[in-house]
């Protein structure tokens, strides 16, 4: 019979805070109004991922 072959062990994903959806959001100062549809929005940005997400006033 053949030799067995010890194969290397699978490492785990990352397991990060924002890979389950615990983003860190900062208000991002740099755009604040939005041109094409004339309104006053805030931009929140993950701080560790910089993910973005809008939220239109």
């Amino acid at each position: 019979m053949g030799d067995i072959i010890a194969f290397k062990k699978k490492t785990p994903k990352a397991r990060g805070m924002c890979q389950h959806g615990f983003h860190k959001w900062v208000i991002w100062k740099d755009k604040q109004f939005d041109v094409k549809a004339g309104k006053l929005v805030t931009v929140y940005r993950c701080a560790r991922c910089e993910a973005q997400k809008v939220v239109t006033l």
